[in-house]
Parts: C-alpha cells; structure tokens; sequence
C-alpha cells in the first residue's frame, strides 16, 4: 500500500481546509462574544458545515462522479451498465429520474496498487455515482440550481448524449463548465449508429459553437480522449435461427451493455489523476465557500469598519497637524495607518498567517503608490513650512495653522485611502498562505502532467 508523501496534493489539501475551517470557526465564537449578529452566525455556520462535509469526504477518500444530460439519453442505463445490475430504473418515459441518487460503486479491483487516490487507511477509492434527473425537464430554474450543487460536489463529470448534439446540450455543457470539473462526453446508443465515429463527434462541437460563443468553447477542455462510444442498453436485435429440421424461426436477442471503454476511461483518469481531482475538487470548494464567508463578514461589519477608518483618519490628520518636528509626522501617520490595519483585520476576523502579514504593507502600498508618494512629498514639503511657522517669532500663528491645516487634510485622506486599500487585500488575501487554497491550487497545478484532463482545464481552476 502506498504512503502519502507530506507534500501530496491529498494532504495539502487537507490541511488548507483543516487551517480554513479552525480559523472562521474561532472567528464565529470570538463574533459570538463580541458583536453578535444571528444572521452572520447562520450563513457562517452553513459554509462551515459544507467545508466539514468537504473534509469528511476527502478523509473518507470518496471520488464522485456525476451523470448529466438531457431526458431519455440513457443515464440511468449508463450507471447500470457500470454496476452490472439493473438496479436503478429506466424506460421510456421522460423524467424516470426525479431526484439526484447516490450509488457505491466497486469496479472490481480495477484500481492498481499504485493508485495515486489510495490513502493510508484506504487501499482503494469509494467511488460513488450520482443519478440526475434530465436538464430539460421542468421546473428549469429549480433543476438548474440542483444541477450546479451536484456538479460542485462531483470530481468527475460524465455528459451522456446519443444522436447528434442539440444546441440546447450544448448549451448545458457549457453551463456545466462554470463548475470547473473535468468532463467526459459519453455517447450512448452507439450501436443505433454504427457508421458513428469518435472524430464525426468530436468535429460536430465546431459548428455548434457559433450559437453560443467562443468564451464558452468547449474544445479547449475536451479533446478526442474524453469522448467515449457506448451501447449501456443495445436494443433487441431479431435474429434469424435455422432449425435441424430445416425450418427457419426468429427471434428477439439482447446483447450485454458495450460499457467497457467507459469503464476503462474511468479508471485510467482516477489512477492518473485521482489524487489531484479530489485535492483540487476539494480546494475550489474551500475557495468558494471561504471567499462568500469573506463577503457576508465584510458585508456585516461594513457600518463598524467605515466608523473605524474615520476614526484614525481623525487620530492621523491631529497628530500630524499637532507635531511640528519634520519627518516624525510623517513616522506618526505611517504607525497610525499600521494600528488601523491591524484593528480591521480584528474588525473582521480574517485569519492572517505571516504569508498575509509580512506582504500586507506592501500590498497597500502598492495599490495606493500614488497617493502615497503625494503624500510623503506633500508631508515633508509642509513639515518645513510648518516647523518654520513654530519656531520664527516674526511668522503670525495663522501660518503655522494654515500649514498644518493643509497637511492634517493630506495625512486624513492617505488615511482613507490605505483603509480601503487595506479592506480590498483583507478580503482577497484571505485564501493565500502558506495553506491558503490558492496557494495549494498553484502548487497542484504545477504538478499537473500534459496531455491529461485536468491540465486542459487548469485554466478554468485559476
């Protein structure tokens, strides 16, 4: 059995939700004690339940796989096929399907030893397998938000269609790609075509693209490789049978599912890229779920944090106005724009590793390098006229106050503007780090090998 290195994609994962988790659920107790808000602890607690679920399903090493397409394309069957066993139902009637199910699947030791999804405690996968109901069914609206939650729970996306592609499964392929999921196009009901061939498909997404756009293209994600020819439930064939007494009968056969390069396609991706899929399913998740959790705290505290900014842009424009002495005005306003950074972060609750606090400064700087620069220029400019005014008994006291007037109103609105540059980075910077999510999706993707599914979507993942 294969041990995991410290450095794996399963690991580094796990500790960037681990670290993700801790920290806003230390950041809901301390918002508990200190300003409670019910409706912000609600939307907290739910986007931490969902990273848990995340967790969870990484420690259990569960690999996902999602099956989509229109109704009567044969998802169902398709599942079946790949079970072995007719255990959900089918027929023809649009909608069999009405609800997402869940079903464990055991390839039957397909998975080799050396399988990059085994853990320490698992020597193979739990792969499951997710039944949907049909695209284009009704309630559109409500089937299309269930679609989206399935597809973000999935690590692997299989789009079931047969005949030609229609503009409107097009058009769902390309809505399933804001899900940022690796993706094989599985054609059913081969053997009604038999003059079908891989190429002819493939080429078909060409002349469709024009209906919908060249940024929904969908062969920078899908090559040749991931479109896949299949029979899950061949028709009955009438087959022509010559009796030893000459006479002649017939008869309707059926024939075994032709589900093996499905199979076959599946595993090859999961032991290739297992390990990866689930790291990098389980980052975006934790992106996602931790960059809403950032906007619903930046939206709670937005009264707090204005009062907050205000308040040192007060405390700066005094003591630079008050202090008479060149340059330590200056040194004055840079520490008062220091603490007011540092009680933002307090006022949000943002974790902030050393990653984050030994970049931050430079960070505002450089969002705010002009203004900054005026300022500097304009502080020292007025210091002089200012220590000038102090000290000359022949220069009125209006001067020195007009002077310091003039430079209180520079340092207030630097003041401003560094607060708000230091919101926009204690929002963004929340999920980089040493563990931050998109610190480890970086460093997954860079390990990403060509000519593989998901180095054709690494674009899509960052």
């Amino acid at each position: 059995m294969t041990e995991f290195r410290p450095s794996s994609p399963i690991n580094r994962a796990r500790a960037s939700l681990r670290q993700t988790v801790v920290s806003y659920s230390q950041h809901l107790r301390s918002a508990k004690k200190r300003m409670p808000n019910p409706r912000l602890e609600t939307q907290l607690e739910a986007e931490l339940a969902k990273l848990n679920t995340t967790l969870t399903k990484i420690d259990r090493n569960v690999v996902r796989l999602a099956v989509f397409g229109l109704v009567s394309r044969g998802k169902s069957a398709v599942i079946n096929a790949l079970l072995g066993e007719d255990l959900l139902e089918t027929g023809p009637i649009n909608g069999v399907t009405q609800m997402p199910r869940v079903i464990q699947w055991q390839p039957g030791g397909l998975l080799t030893e050396s399988s990059v999804i085994a853990t320490t405690n698992v020597a193979t996968a739990q792969i499951e397998l997710i039944d949907t109901p049909g695209l284009d069914e009704i309630d559109g609206q409500a089937r299309a938000e269930m679609a989206r939650d399935v597809a973000q729970q999935a690590d692997l996306i299989l789009f079931v269609v047969s005949g030609d592609l229609t503009r409107t499964e097009f058009k769902a392929l390309c809505d399933l790609r804001s899900a940022q999921k690796p993706l094989i196009l599985v054609f059913n009901k081969i053997d009604l075509y038999p003059d079908r061939q891989r190429n002819e498909i493939y080429e078909s997404l060409a002349s469709l693209e024009s209906f919908i756009g060249e940024g929904n293209s969908l062969r920078q994600m899908l090559s040749r490789d991931e479109i896949v020819l299949i029979a899950a439930n061949p028709a009955p064939m009438q087959v022509r049978i010559e009796q030893p007494d000459g006479s002649i009968s017939f008869e309707w056969e059926k024939f075994p599912p032709q589900i093996g390069e499905l199979k076959a396609k599946i595993l090859a991706i999961l032991n290739q890229e297992g390990q990866s899929l689930l790291a990098l399913n389980a980052l975006t998740q934790a992106r996602s779920a931790e960059e809403r959790m950032v906007e619903t705290i930046v939206t709670a505290r937005e009264t707090e944090a204005e009062a907050l900014i205000w308040k040192f842009v007060r405390y700066k424009s005094i003591a630079v106005a008050a202090n008479p002495i060149p340059g330590l005005d200056w040194i004055g306003g840079t520490v008062s724009d220091l603490l007011m950074i540092r009680a933002l972060a307090e006022l949000y609750g943002f974790p902030l590793t050393r990653y984050e606090a030994g970049r931050v400064l430079t960070a505002i700087v450089g969002s705010s390098l002009g203004m900054l620069v005026g300022e500097v220029c304009s502080s020292i400019v007025l210091s002089a006229g200012k220590a000038v005014s102090a000290v000359s008994s022949e220069m009125p006291i209006g001067s020195y106050a007009g002077v310091a007037a003039v430079q209180a109103g520079v340092a207030g609105y630097g003041a401003y503007a560094v607060g708000r540059a230091a919101q926009v980075y204690l929002e963004r910077g929340c999920t980089w780090g040493d563990q931050g999510a998109n610190t480890v999706i970086q460093d997954v993707l860079s390990q990403i090998e060509p000519n593989t599914i998901l180095w054709r979507i690494r674009s899509e993942l960052f």
